[in-house]
């Protein structure tokens, strides 16, 4: 905590000093960094617009960005992924690279405008702003904007709920009775959502408000109702008495991850077996060929919270103390940086999951991940400490979005149960983030995201010790250095064998000894077993920490030395000194 209370103090001394006329006018000129791409922040855009969005992009930024295309989904459509690497600092495979994605929920639009304005910000920051300079300088970003565009572009284009159209668009029997996608919703009122129906019934649980007779509320107990719920909007289109029970798709393609996957008996949605949406597999696919990824990051939608796994209680001790201290820095910082966001566990916070996609990066491939959910209606109702009643939500409600996200109740003539009301909200009226509010919470999100990419390991030889034990017999012992949160291999990678281990090498000289020890002044040694030239670093360098290392050397005195350290989730570093006995500083080399 003592590193976010520094960076605190010093937004806060920033904010003083803004104060004065010359400061105010650089800051001003660095919020008003412009883009060679126009994008506005305050509206959403359906599939083909996102598309025209990531194409300008890398038209106008060629040196950072590139576009590929991880396969096709279910619909035939591309899922585009954009690379924003410096070529000229190195390869994007040798660099500590992080995976964000959203959308994987066809009906959780804002996640795709998250993922966008993140490529938007770094591109026109870069060279503009030293931090987000040297990140893009030292990192690579595999980008995802959409995992879901079938969902996607039905959620634009078709009638929904604010829940639907979740799933992929590969037709399912959801009922069991032999058709596909056969019973959907049908927008009867055409107010281009699916809102909801209810049954004129003198013995309902339900009534109209007498004040505001929008508001449907459950009569109290001994009092007797109007109004029956029948849910969204609908008719009976196989005749099988019930409504809406079968419509596009029906699975959840955050469910299809093989980590703890179960069966659609336990777990709703999870396919036939992991990997089998072509989505999904696309995504692995790239991931598996990418064992540089350190950190993942997946955009959802609501519940104002900044998940870490495990999926299930059974798993939580998955989660060695050095891997659950990074998550809790990283997560309370993103508490901080994200008003009425929670950082929460998975499973003991909200509910199980199977077969999770944060889940499969953090426990099957030892990357450290979080899940966002993006909107809270706490960042806009003016008091979010205390409960409205319904009348109270629904004039605030008018005041501020006046109006346009409910459709008015209306009668409708039902075919299989004759009068019925239509209306209440839309599918903007909730888990959408207005479109007012989007910048701001696709900037702290960003933001958030951006502190999680900082804090990708970072190595460095801190300091040598070359010490003559006889003639040509030398003792090298040598201290590397993580500066940042995420250690270069986590310890739950380390624990299943999951990657491969750190390597140190020492050229130069004939290694007779080598292994590890607890800091410069030890003198006893653990000795590797064989090639004692080769160090393999099982557990990695701690986040945050520093590991010492010896090697017992024959060699003439003066002979130069290479020693090389590799970590899949780091950068190599590498040092060269001739044999010769003394001290050597290499934090600065």
């Amino acid at each position: 905590m003592k590193k976010f209370n520094t960076m605190r103090r010093s937004m806060l001394s920033l904010a003083m000093i803004a104060c004065s006329g010359s400061v105010v006018t650089t800051a001003q000129a660095q919020q008003q960094i412009p883009s060679k791409v126009d994008v506005s922040w305050n509206r959403f855009y359906d599939y083909n617009e996102m598309e025209q969005i990531l194409q300008d992009l890398v038209k106008a930024y060629p040196d950072l960005l590139t576009l590929e295309s991880l396969g096709k989904s279910e619909q035939g459509r591309d899922m585009w992924m954009v690379v924003l690497n410096n070529p000229k600092t190195g390869k994007d495979t040798e660099k500590p690279a992080m995976y964000i994605d959203g959308n994987v929920h066809g009906n959780e639009i804002q996640a795709t405008e998250t993922v966008l304005y993140s490529i938007w910000y770094l591109t026109k920051s870069y060279g503009e702003v030293d931090q987000l300079t040297e990140l893009m300088d030292r990192v690579a970003f595999y980008f995802v904007p959409s995992i879901n565009p079938d969902g996607r572009a039905h959620w634009f284009d078709e009638p929904n709920t604010p829940h639907s159209s979740r799933s992929g668009q590969r037709p399912t029997d959801n009922d069991y009775d032999g058709q596909l996608d056969e019973d959907g919703p049908e927008d009867l009122d055409g107010d281009g959502s699916i809102t909801q129906m209810w049954r004129f019934d003198p013995n309902g649980d339900f009534r109209r408000n007498a004040k505001d007779p929008r508001i449907i509320e459950r009569v109290p107990d001994g009092e007797q109702g109007e109004l029956s719920r029948l849910g969204s909007e609908g008719i009976d289109n196989d005749g099988d008495g019930r409504i809406n029970e079968d419509g596009p798709g029906g699975y959840d393609m955050n469910r299809n991850w093989a980590s703890d996957w179960q069966p659609n008996s336990i777990q709703f949605g999870a396919g036939e077996y992991p990997f089998d949406r072509p989505e999904v597999k696309a995504v692995a696919d790239f991931i598996l060929t990418r064992p540089n990824i350190a950190a993942g990051q997946s955009y959802h939608n609501t519940g104002g919270m900044i998940l870490r796994g495990p999926g299930a209680s059974y798993l939580e001790n998955l989660y060695p103390r050095e891997d659950r201290r990074m998550y809790d820095e990283i997560g309370r910082a993103g508490e901080d940086l994200l008003p009425y966001y929670n950082y929460m566990v998975i499973h003991a916070d909200l509910y199980t999951v199977h077969g999770g996609f944060v889940n499969w990066l953090a426990e099957g491939l030892g990357i450290a991940s979080f899940t966002n959910e993006l909107w809270t209606d706490r960042r806009i109702m003016p008091d979010p400490s205390r409960e409205f009643s319904g009348e109270e939500e629904m004039h605030w409600q008018d005041r501020m979005l006046f109006g346009q996200t409910f459709t008015d109740y209306s009668e409708y003539d039902h075919p299989q149960y004759g009068k019925v009301l239509i209306g209440g909200g839309t599918k903007y009226s909730s888990r959408v983030t207005p479109p007012f509010m989007l910048e701001e919470g696709c900037h702290r999100n960003f933001a958030f995201t951006m502190f999680h990419a900082q804090n990708m390991p970072e190595l460095r030889f801190k300091w040598a010790g070359v010490e003559k034990l006889s003639d040509d017999l030398w003792q090298v012992t040598v201290e590397i250095e993580n500066t940042k949160l995420i250690g270069s291999r986590l310890a739950i990678a380390a624990r299943n064998k999951v990657g491969l281990p750190d390597m140190f090498t020492l050229d130069g000289a004939d290694v007779v000894l080598s292994g590890r020890v607890s800091d410069r002044f030890d003198q006893s040694m653990y000795p590797t077993q064989d090639r004692p030239n080769r160090l393999l670093i099982e557990d990695g360098i701690s986040g945050e920490s520093q590991s010492t290392f010896r090697f017992l050397v024959r060699g003439d005195e003066g002979s130069m030395i290479e020693l090389n350290y590799q970590a899949e989730k780091a950068r190599d570093i590498q040092a060269r000194f001739p044999l010769r006995e003394r001290e050597i500083d290499l934090s600065d080399k």
